[in-house]
């Protein structure tokens, strides 16, 4: 039987189809590993990595692969694809340990389900942290049952073959069969055991490592052929927009849908309940207007007439939040690390400084906004949609219309961006419930930018203080720092306030400084819209304070900055997350991930190096630094700034030393690096959300700037830290982005004296 395996790239396969497409078109197929729920029992011990992620792949979860008779190598990929190359990482790896040749390599998608396919969430840039290992285990597994089928073909040892470039060799008489030749035979031999496998070294890896290995999606990417989310098109589908409560926890009071009606296209006009708090993934309600057409839908909807019940936030203001946390940071508050007497020590302390760093909240603004398609036949719901988390998709649409899991089937698309705004399927259950209410028809919904931007899980607002004593040469005695900032909690937990331990966990209580007396505070304040995870997370604010506040100090030290930040960090040596109050580490084991202070001077060594820091610079150009431990992953940062007469800032440079453990696929890794910059400078450039009465005042690019081709670095310079497996990956997607603020905030003062202390910086230097 004759398959287009081409057909298969982006359709998502359950299990049983996958099996039975695979006995049909192959010789082979292999599902490899455990499956099941990790259940932590009072006597177990404390999991971590993939290991304590439910259904995760914590040993060579469920991970399919199959080889046709024609030589090609089908392989799932169960994480989501939003540019980050994890569908040709992945597979990569699979690749390698197979000794399969890439031109020969097909990337299936995998639907949405937790027991098919392990853990799916594709964010924390865990992806190839917690699946490396498993999947290197698959690929050897296939190549073991290749190699056993080969030696039984030819009558010989196992030890007298060896797999290279999809093809078994006689080591002795120099006969070859191709992997199609030999799929039948392998399929039919049992799964070898785990400790009978033979892992390559890093010296044999093919792909592992390597630079210029095709992307997947490459060609498809730039030609148009592929199909994001949006691009869903089903027959006798509907389009559906929303106008939705303008404050977050409003609803509707009354509305009229008489002149929508009459515009042409539009079939259907319904009123969405909104749900309570917690928001969790529910949706916002409002009024839906379906239509032919997206135009339609959209023209029905500027022509409503409704009036809101505006709610419990109609109030929030940006200006009056923000002296609301400036009070609350202020005072004390909760101690969530506690070293030493920090704050006898700053009693009783000659010498004194403190800062406050405010950042506003941000929008994710990928360049797809939220867009999903549901069709519900025969009490059978699927989805098409890009998602981040399937498996939360797939529970939240059942939940909403009261079906049984087993029912609903999410096909993942390729997403368009997604920074951790498409984790959350708000617009997934929106979709199922219009589906639902239209007796079953499939059902678009598609989010404009106005309503990706007034509408998103927001980055939350930041205010953090800095204060702390100092000794005679102008290093600190004591640090407190007290974070203040609505929680990400709020969104699952109603009325949820103070600093949850992951968000802690990055950049404030494991701040790494050799310091003997060390407090963190996190005050409590009550969230007034959506809160969501973003890229690198509560980071951002973060390491703008504690990396602008340690150039401060150098300053005030009259030191180099670079020489000051390596006396801060002190020397090189491991310190364990639990000394230092991280409980969460990104979920990581403490031993095998501990904060390995002489990577972190590593890092910054590199990079200024790289930067010539020190050198002469004409007027109005300056050199800044920074550095960030984040998703496991050491990332120092220099940024150099011109700063015009007239306060325009230009970026001529940017240097970023990255160690992320081993390297899997180092043109993906400079390509996140590269891209995690360009959005950090647009972040500290342009970046803000405010509210006023409630409502984001921005609406589109035109007031949430992001930055334009001619705003972007020049040059950017990625110096990526080598590494054999002697330390375990760290994350890639996420661990650049902090450092761009603080870096480009401090080469801003070296050029100009002037010192940022509230992002974004537009309109800050107008005068300089």
């Amino acid at each position: 039987m004759n398959v287009d395996i081409e057909q298969l790239d982006l359709p998502n396969l359950s299990r049983r189809q996958w099996l039975k497409g695979a006995g049909a078109i192959t010789g082979l197929a292999l599902t490899i590993g455990v499956s099941g729920l990790v259940r932590a029992a009072v006597e177990e011990p404390k999991k971590f990595g993939g290991d304590a992620m439910p259904g995760g792949l914590k040993d060579d979860a469920l991970v399919f692969v199959s080889i046709g008779t024609d030589g090609i190598v089908s392989i799932v990929a169960h994480r989501s694809e939003m540019g980050q190359g994890v569908r040709t990482s992945l597979p990569m790896v699979v690749a390698d340990e197979l000794e399969a040749d890439w031109s020969k390599v097909r990337v299936v998608q995998a639907e949405g389900n937790e027991a098919k396919y392990g853990n799916q969430n594709t964010d924390g840039s865990r992806s190839l942290r917690h699946s490396f290992e498993p999947m290197r285990r698959v690929g050897a597994t296939a190549r073991h049952m290749l190699e056993t089928a080969a030696a039984a073909q030819w009558g010989v040892p196992v030890s007298e073959v060896e797999a290279k470039h999809h093809e078994v060799i006689n080591k002795r008489t120099g006969k070859k069969l191709g992997y199609g030749e030999l799929a039948t035979a392998a399929g039919k031999l049992a799964v070898p055991a785990r400790e009978s496998l033979r892992l390559k070294t890093p010296a044999q890896f093919r792909y592992i490592g390597k630079q210029n290995t095709r992307n997947i999606d490459g060609r498809k990417i730039v030609t148009g052929a592929t199909h994001y989310g949006i691009d869903t098109q089903l027959d006798g589908m509907l389009h559906a927009v929303i106008a939705r409560p303008p404050v977050f926890g409003g609803k509707v009071k009354h509305f009229d849908a008489s002149a929508a009606l009459k515009v042409p296209g539009v079939v259907k006009v319904l009123e969405l309940k909104g749900s309570n708090l917690p928001p969790l993934f529910h949706p916002l309600g409002g009024i839906a207007v379906l239509a032919t057409n997206t135009w339609s839908a959209t023209k029905g909807r500027e022509a409503l007439k409704i009036t809101w019940d505006h709610g419990p936030n109609a109030s929030y203001n940006s200006p009056a939040f923000r002296k609301t946390l400036e009070a609350a940071a202020r005072k004390p508050a909760k101690a969530v690390r506690n070293n030493g007497n920090a704050s006898a020590v700053l009693a009783k302390a000659k010498q004194k400084f403190e800062a406050e760093y405010y950042q506003p909240h941000i929008a994710h603004s990928s360049m797809e906004p939220p867009a999903a398609t549901v069709r519900i036949v025969n009490g059978k719901c699927e989805v098409w949609a890009c998602v981040q988390a399937p498996q939360a998709t797939l529970e939240t649409v059942a939940a909403h219309l009261g079906l049984k899991p087993e029912n609903v089937k999410v096909n993942v698309t390729l997403l368009g961006g997604g920074f951790g705004r498409k984790s959350k399927p708000d617009f997934v259950a929106e979709a199922a419930l219009l589906s639902q209410a239209m007796k079953g028809k499939p059902v678009k919904v598609t989010w404009t930018r106005e309503d990706d931007i007034h509408h998103d899980y927001f980055h939350t607002v930041s205010l953090e203080r800095i204060e702390c004593a100092l000794d005679e040469k102008g290093l600190p005695t004591a640090w407190l720092h007290r974070t203040t900032a609505p929680t990400i909690a709020s969104t699952f937990v109603a009325g949820a306030k103070g600093g949850a331990p992951f968000e802690l966990g990055m950049s404030a209580v494991n701040m790494p400084f050799n310091i003997p007396n060390v407090r963190v505070e996190t005050p409590e304040v009550a969230a007034h819209t959506r809160i969501g995870w973003f890229r690198s997370v509560s980071n951002i604010p973060h390491a703008f304070a504690v990396q602008s506040f340690a150039a401060e100090l150098a300053h005030k030290a009259k030191r180099d900055h670079k020489d000051y930040l390596l006396d801060l960090l002190g020397p090189a040596r491991k310190i364990n997350p639990d000394d230092i109050s991280d409980s969460w580490n990104y979920g990581e084991s403490p031993e095998r991930y501990p904060l390995d202070i002489g990577r972190m001077r590593n890092v910054i060594e590199l990079a200024c190096k790289k930067a010539g820091w020190g050198r002469k610079l004409p007027k109005g150009h300056g050199l800044g630094l920074s550095l960030c431990y984040s998703f496991v992953t050491y990332v120092a940062t220099v940024v150099e700034v011109v700063v015009a007469e007239n306060g325009e800032i230009s970026i001529p440079r940017v240097d970023l030393a990255v160690d992320c453990g081993p390297q899997v696929n180092p043109d993906r890794i400079r390509s996140q690096v590269e891209g995690a910059c360009i959005m950090g400078a647009s972040l500290a450039l342009s970046g803000e959300i405010t509210f006023k009465n409630g409502i984001a005042e921005q609406s589109n690019f035109h007031q949430y700037e992001v930055l334009r081709i001619n705003e972007a670095p020049r040059d950017i310079q990625v110096h990526i830290v080598e590494h054999g497996l002697d330390v375990p990956l760290g994350g890639i997607g996420e661990p650049a982005t902090p450092t761009i603020a603080p870096a480009l905030c401090n080469a801003i003062f070296a050029a100009t004296g002037k010192r940022i202390r509230t992002l974004p910086i537009r309109d800050q230097l107008s005068k300089v």
